[in-house]
């Protein structure tokens, strides 16, 4: 039977246990034991860190027994004076001192656990993931926990001190088009009806400043039902923020200073202010993303005007059909970008939509060229010269139409980089501004909002709405970090006459605008201010901080690529009985 904690009282946590010839109280888990015979000595572990516990020819007769019987997670409480240790231990906090057991209490036995609780594991993610209260107990995972309650207090703390209100939103709301599918919430009182859990707080902060408050926050969860991959989760948490009476300068200061107050209290990093900017086009024309790691160079070049009137057809069909000819210059990449490794390039570039990659590898005097044939000396020179590519560097080359070219090579640029190890351990952020408002959906032949549609336009851009939706530009803004986005906002329409016409610009009828939208159209006729904000993605930002590989490692109970949790086995079937309340009835459908 398990004893109990009666007349012991925590004093100290295990990391912080300091103080030579003082009595102390710990509590934790059994993080190892050494068991030398006439020596026992404990490892005891919680949150802060591992002390250990010593037990001798000195110690109580009874506490040494029961101390040898202790095994691997066992929940212990101690009392003993704090000694300093014979064998200090560097690793350790409390590497200089030890605990000299006087009472010892097994509040709980553990079976053995499917894996060693230790950092650095090499057990099966899976399994992890199915004993996940056994994974959280790793100092590894606990650290990143605790970094995410950090970003979450300092992100309160700041925006406090700025003038925001905390207001919470409603997490069952209407469903509206927000770019994914909505999670779905059958009524049982308003039968065949349903609720969608909300994708962010959107149009309720919208209506917030309508109703006059100014500055909002929130630590608001949002929920999205899309294919999962490292840096997405099906609910995620985002810092979420709205202002009234500012424009786009007045929301990304604000912003950059919260990143500058929380990098220097988490982790010490002196961010340097104002960040840079860089607009859409700048960012898909040089680096081929529009969230673009900025931390190395080996950015796109245009070689089109070079090769438009080449014997080569496949570079001067692309540029006559409307497309362009670009690449990319590895400096110094010749030695460890092999002719093979080249050939895997050009598999993966045909993977992600290119017919093929062209390449210069220059190893020798004079360059190999995959196209060399095709080209006089004089035009394959023009071509070395607009890339700067010399002895000893691979240039990459795509040529199609100038979507598909800038997706590739932004892609190979980054496969690249890493093969080279040329991508420095720094933190660069940076702005992406000035977004095109509509983008192309090949599926429905349309034009479709690239935000959302409350997204103000440029004022320059305001005449182009009916007759060039493709050169209307956005007041939207996303925040990137080391080819991450971190956050994404804008400028809200608050005109009632300018949301109609961008409603109608993106082919919604009168009915599908008030079905949709009509509680926020009609709160717009009422008086709203100027607007704008945005939502800082909270697991990301840990993820980043960190410097964890996905967001399964900065999530306390995360689900898994088919959107389950494997701890839990949810989603699980419900009983009958539950569907017939809410009017629904299951069919097969085919997987």
């Amino acid at each position: 039977m398990a004893e109990t904690m009666k007349g012991l009282k925590r004093t100290h946590y295990c990391g912080e246990v300091e103080g030579v010839g003082k009595e102390v109280v710990v509590g934790g888990f059994v993080q190892k034991i050494r068991d030398k015979g006439k020596l026992v000595f404990i490892d005891l572990r919680d949150r802060t860190g591992i002390v250990q516990l010593t037990f001798n020819d000195k110690t109580d007769r009874d506490v040494f027994e029961k101390a040898s019987r202790c095994r691997s997670e066992y929940v212990l409480m101690a009392k003993g004076i704090v000694e300093k240790r014979e064998s200090p231990n560097p690793e350790l906090k409390t590497g200089d001192i030890e605990i000299f057991v006087t009472d010892l209490r097994i509040l709980a036995k553990a079976q053995t656990p499917p894996f060693e609780i230790v950092d650095g594991t090499n057990t099966n993610e899976e399994l992890r993931l199915k004993y996940r209260y056994l994974d959280l107990r790793r100092q590894e995972l606990q650290k990143n926990i605790i970094m995410r309650h950090k970003i979450a207090k300092v992100a309160r703390e700041y925006y406090y001190e700025n003038g925001f209100i905390e207001i919470e939103t409603p997490m069952l709301i209407k469903s509206t088009p927000e770019g994914a599918r909505d999670y779905l919430v059958p009524s049982r009182v308003h039968n065949g009806k349903f609720y969608a859990l909300p994708q962010s707080p959107q149009i309720y902060k919208q209506l917030l400043m309508v109703s006059g408050y100014d500055r909002y926050i929130q630590i608001a969860r949002c929920f999205r039902d899309e294919d999962l991959r490292a840096d997405r989760q099906p609910e995620f948490t985002q810092i979420d923020l709205e202002m009234s009476f500012v424009d786009v300068d007045d929301i990304l200061e604000m912003n950059e200073g919260f990143i500058k107050r929380l990098f220097k209290e988490v982790l010490d990093v002196d961010i340097p202010l104002p960040l840079p900017r860089m607009t859409y086009n700048d960012a898909m024309e040089k680096y081929g993303t529009d969230k673009p790691d900025t931390r190395f160079g080996m950015e796109i070049t245009d070689i089109s005007e070079e090769v438009k009137n080449c014997g080569f057809s496949v570079f001067a069909d692309a540029v006559a059909s409307g497309g362009s000819v670009r690449g990319i210059v590895a400096k110094g990449g010749a030695g460890k970008l092999t002719r093979k490794e080249i050939d895997k390039l050009g598999e993966h570039a045909k993977g992600i939509g290119a017919k093929g990659l062209a390449y210069i590898r220059w190893v020798d005097d004079a360059p190999t060229c995959s196209f060399a044939k095709f080209m006089s000396e004089d035009e394959l020179k023009a071509i070395l010269s607009k890339l700067g590519c010399e002895k000893g560097d691979v240039a990459l080359i795509v040529a199609d139409k100038n979507k598909t070219v800038l997706s590739v090579l932004g892609a190979l640029r980054l496969i690249v980089a890493k093969q080279l190890e040329i991508i420095p351990d720094t933190f660069n952020f940076l702005w992406i501004t000035e977004f095109p408002f509509f983008e192309w959906d090949e599926e429905t032949g349309s034009w479709a909002a690239m935000h959302h549609p409350f997204t103000m336009p440029m004022d320059e851009c305001l005449e182009y709405l009916d007759t060039d939706p493709g050169a209307v530009r956005a007041k939207a803004y996303d925040l990137v970090l080391n080819g991450i986005e971190l956050s994404s906002g804008s400028i809200r329409i608050t005109d009632y006459e300018l949301q109609q016409r961008m409603f109608r610009s993106l082919g919604l009828s009168d009915e599908e605008i008030e079905a949709k939208f009509g509680f926020l159209v009609e709160a717009y006729k009422y008086g709203a201010p100027p607007h704008g904000g945005a939502g800082i993605g909270l697991d990301r930002l840990a993820m980043m901080m960190c410097r964890a590989e996905s967001l399964r490692d900065v999530t306390a109970f995360p689900k898994v690529q088919n959107a389950s949790e494997l701890m839990s086995s949810c989603p699980s079937p419900v009983d009958k009985a539950s569907l017939d309340v809410l009017g629904i009835e299951l069919k097969e459908t085919k997987k």
